[in-house]
């Protein structure tokens, strides 16, 4: 039987985005606000900082 603290969810804020990670290790990448700037889209499987090294790569394209 799943407890209260087996299905808490946590998320990551950074630079504006929330970093939710998945059942399957992946992340999903969202804006916090909108008009979103950038779309929603999934990181691979990685560690935390490789996705916020993602996000960084993807606002310097943007810019």
């Amino acid at each position: 039987m799943a407890t209260a603290l087996d299905t808490q969810r946590w998320v990551v804020r950074y630079r504006g985005f929330v970093l939710i990670p998945q059942s399957d290790l992946s992340w999903l990448v969202r804006p916090e606000r909108s008009p979103m700037e950038q779309l929603p889209f999934r990181a691979p499987a990685s560690s935390i900082d490789d996705v916020k090294a993602l996000v960084d790569w993807r606002l310097n394209q943007a810019a």
